[in-house]
């Protein structure tokens, strides 16, 4: 019988879960603005500095791919001994301090080793997140949820206009104020996170354990299916020439003499909006494989724009420059996005923690590490010309092994639980 004490529990869990998806959108929207806001100029600080070595920036640029290396150990402690919500707050802590501690330095080791630290710490919320708006969530909204995540990204673009003006300097790029800006909204995520719905352990075993559960590999064993192992052949192949934008993009913007690096880089943020809005609509009409295709085009079509961009000359330099930016919204939620709910399908709810971690450290880990150091010996060799169509080649192999070799998944294994 519909009562008045029914109806008002109905309006009471719907009040409840809309507070869930707000909570779980600004989790995201402060972990990934805190991240853009610093790390996005960082090529071109870095590339100021009469004191370090392109040898020497490359390693200080591969610190987000050696962090992504932390990620299993947290997956498998956010599993079986804390509450995955109180690590990324702690975690979250960490990063504050060691981004306010990398901003007093004026070394090569004293940056290698601050900022090493404060990805270490970082990387995994990555893996963390995810799995936190997972078990709350389905997984066909993560898409929706993840969204919060660019929106952030691009604020940070915004943020880096105000900053100038209220700040009064003559520019926010370039400077070590991204870092000490980046220390603060990591503090305010920590207390943020602290609010979050409670994600405790899912998985809790007696005796001891074994290396392989200590390092998180028990995953492997989980996820033995050939095609999945081909996904991550394709993930780690293109994540390599994905990080010639996403690590050495201010550096060409740089080069190309542009002010307000991440103000204009946080384009392709804004773009991220509406293709994470539609992507599981994507998912749903066409399947995984073509939703990756899409995305891997999509990149393909940056690197050929930013390589018109150079060639065309200054008329229509912005013309072309835009036309690589703007794609990273395809790239970024049709195969990486994609590729996370894909994962989170695979494994049983006690995993799905581990399993993001794992994917977090063998694409954005030992994926983002080759692309760094591969791109960064590239770099020393070739104009910004030929780069890009040494990375568009990377991109179209990555194309090809796509369509060759990986299936959609099967009905048992549907990439969207609507």
């Amino acid at each position: 019988m519909n009562t008045p004490e029914k109806r008002l529990h109905r309006v009471r869990d719907a009040s409840l879960g809309r507070l869930v998806y707000i909570k779980l959108g600004v989790m995201m929207f402060m972990q990934y603005f805190m991240y853009a806001v610093w790390w996005m100029p960082l090529a071109a600080f870095l590339k100021s500095l009469p004191n370090l070595t392109p040898q020497q920036m490359t390693l200080i640029l591969c610190s987000s791919a050696i962090g992504s290396i932390t990620a299993p150990f947290m997956g498998v402690i956010a599993d079986r001994y804390l509450n995955a919500e109180k690590l990324l707050a702690g975690l979250n802590v960490m990063v504050a301090v060691f981004l306010l501690l990398a901003a007093q330095q004026t070394g090569y080791a004293g940056w290698m080793i601050t900022v090493y630290l404060a990805m270490s710490c970082y990387m995994p919320t990555w893996g963390l997140t995810s799995s936190i708006a997972m078990t709350h969530v389905p997984s066909g909204q993560f898409p929706r949820i993840r969204m919060l995540g660019t929106i952030g990204w691009a604020a940070s673009g915004l943020f880096s206009l105000v900053a100038v003006y209220l700040l009064g300097v003559p520019k926010f790029d370039g400077t070590e104020l991204p870092l000490y800006c980046g220390s603060g909204v990591a503090i305010v995520a920590a207390l943020i996170n602290l609010t979050l719905p409670k994600t405790p352990p899912m998985r809790k075993r007696a005796g001891k354990y074994s290396i392989v559960d200590i390092l998180g590999l028990r995953i492997v064993s989980i996820l033995k299916d050939r095609n999945f192992n081909r996904f991550l052949l394709v993930s780690f192949l293109a994540i390599i020439p994905f990080t010639m934008y996403n690590v050495f993009g201010s550096m060409f913007l740089a080069s190309q003499n542009v002010r307000n690096i991440t103000f204009t880089m946080g384009w392709g943020q804004i773009s991220e909006l509406f293709f994470l809005l539609i992507t599981t609509g994507i998912l749903v009409k066409y399947g995984l494989k073509k939703a990756m295709f899409f995305g891997l085009l999509a990149m393909l079509v940056r690197f050929m724009s930013f390589y018109a961009s150079v060639e065309m000359g200054q008329q229509w330099w912005w013309f072309f420059c835009m036309g690589g930016i703007l794609p990273h919204g395809l790239i970024f939620g049709l195969f990486f996005v994609a590729g996370q709910v894909y994962t989170g399908n695979l494994v049983p709810q006690e995993y799905k923690a581990e399993a993001q971690g794992f994917l977090l450290f063998f694409i954005w880990g030992a994926g983002y590490l080759v692309g760094t150091l591969v791109n960064g010996k590239l770099i020393e060799y070739f104009d910004w010309p030929a780069l890009f169509l040494i990375v568009s080649a990377m991109t179209a192999v990555a194309i090809v092994l796509l369509l060759v070799l990986f299936k959609n998944p099967s009905e048992g294994k549907s990439i969207v639980n609507k």
